[in-house]
């Protein structure tokens, strides 16, 4: 029945999955990253939480709208750009989510650990299944995401370390 509706809709898988892979990619990334990062600044349970929901919400908005306008700005219909946008908004939220119920339900040394895990996980999935829609080598593209996921996370843990440093 979904897959009619999404028809109807207009909707097919790989449209489905472009929109999916950008906000899914973004929030996947960003997550570990803020978890790694702020856990190296030893920052509480609390602290982390909050910073995970405030880029849930946040920086979901306003990416969203960043993509809605610039959907706009390539004049791309009104009922498509905002599907789109609304689609980046909800993988995203989902994402996100995700994570803070790590952070909530372990202790934090394990969240950590479970972030990270979870993370590289949904980022090879969302990888291996763009990878078979492109008909391009699954294992070279999943490098290529892993290694620009974890420059980040390990800019982010170093990020961390420096504040927990310049203010103790």
């Amino acid at each position: 029945m979904g897959k009619r509706l999404l028809e109807a809709l207009g909707q097919n898988d790989a449209m489905i999955l472009n929109r999916f892979s950008f906000g899914g990619a973004a929030a996947i990334v960003t997550s570990m990253a803020l978890i790694i990062g702020l856990d190296a600044a030893t920052m509480t349970k609390p602290a982390i939480i909050g910073g995970l929901l405030i880029v849930a919400v946040a920086d979901n908005l306003t990416d969203s709208l960043s993509i809605h306008i610039y959907q706009e700005s390539e004049r791309l219909e009104g009922h498509e750009a905002f599907i789109a946008t609304l689609t980046n908004f909800v993988a995203r939220l989902l994402v996100s989510l995700s994570f803070v119920l790590l952070v909530v339900l372990l202790p934090m040394r394990e969240a950590v650990a479970a972030a990270l895990a979870w993370g590289l996980l949904l980022l090879c999935a969302l990888t291996y299944l763009l990878a078979r829609e492109r008909q391009v080598g699954v294992v070279s593209e999943i490098g290529k995401h892993i290694a620009v996921a974890l420059v980040v996370i390990l800019a982010s843990r170093a990020i961390g370390r420096w504040i927990l440093a310049a203010t103790t």
